[in-house]
C-alpha cells in the first residue's frame, strides 16, 4: 500500500476504532476477546482498503458480525466449567443490586443463539432499523423480527427484572 492509503487507513482506525471495540466487546463479551475480533476485522479490512475506503465502516462492522458468529459456531460444542468463586472485577462502579442485574443479564446473553444475539446488537446497540440489520446479517427484515421478539422474550424469562433494567436510564450507562 501506499503512503496516503496507510495514512487514510490509520486515520480511519483513529476516528472510528472505540466505536468498533464497543460493538466488538457487545458482540464477544469481553475485552480480550473484542480486542482480537476488531485487530482481525483491521486486518482484513486493510487488505481491502483501496476498495472500501470511501465506506469502511459498514464493511468493517459486516466482518465484526460475521466473524463473531463463525467463532459462535465454533464454539457452540464448549462448555462452560464451573468455577468455586467467581473472579473479583476491576473498575466495578456499580452497587451491588445494579451489578447483579448485570451481570444477570449479560451471562442471559451469552446464552442466546449466535443470530438472535447479533440481531440484538445491532438493532439495540447500533440502532439500527430492521430493514439496515437484514442487509447485515443477509437475511429477510420478518426473520429479524422474529429472532429480537424471540430473544427479547427469552431475555424476559431468565432475567425477570429485566424491563425495569432496560427502562431505567442510570442503568443504562
Amino acid at each position: 500500500m501506499t503512503e496516503v492509503t496507510d495514512g487514510e487507513f490509520t486515520a480511519f482506525v483513529t476516528e472510528r476504532g472505540d466505536a468498533l471495540l464497543r460493538v466488538a466487546y457487545a458482540l464477544a463479551g469481553s475485552q480480550h476477546a473484542a480486542e482480537d475480533l476488531l485487530q482481525n476485522a483491521l486486518a482484513k479490512a486493510y487488505a481491502r482498503w483501496p476498495r472500501i475506503r470511501g465506506d469502511a465502516e459498514p464493511y468493517v462492522r459486516r466482518i465484526l458480525y460475521h466473524d463473531q458468529v463463525s467463532g459462535w459456531r465454533r464454539l457452540a460444542r464448549r462448555r462452560e466449567v464451573p468455577v468455586a468463586e467467581l473472579p473479583e472485577r476491576a473498575g466495578q462502579r456499580d452497587s451491588g443490586h445494579d451489578t447483579d442485574l448485570r451481570l444477570l443479564l449479560r451471562d442471559a446473553l451469552r446464552t442466546l443463539p449466535p443470530r438472535q444475539r447479533a440481531v440484538l446488537t445491532l438493532r439495540y446497540l447500533e440502532d439500527m432499523s430492521v430493514e439496515e440489520t437484514a442487509a447485515v446479517l443477509g437475511c429477510r427484515a420478518g426473520t429479524v423480527a422474529s429472532q429480537a421478539s424471540r430473544a427479547l422474550a427469552r431475555l424476559r424469562q431468565l432475567v425477570p427484572a429485566f424491563d425495569d433494567l432496560v427502562t431505567r436510564p442510570e442503568v443504562n450507562r
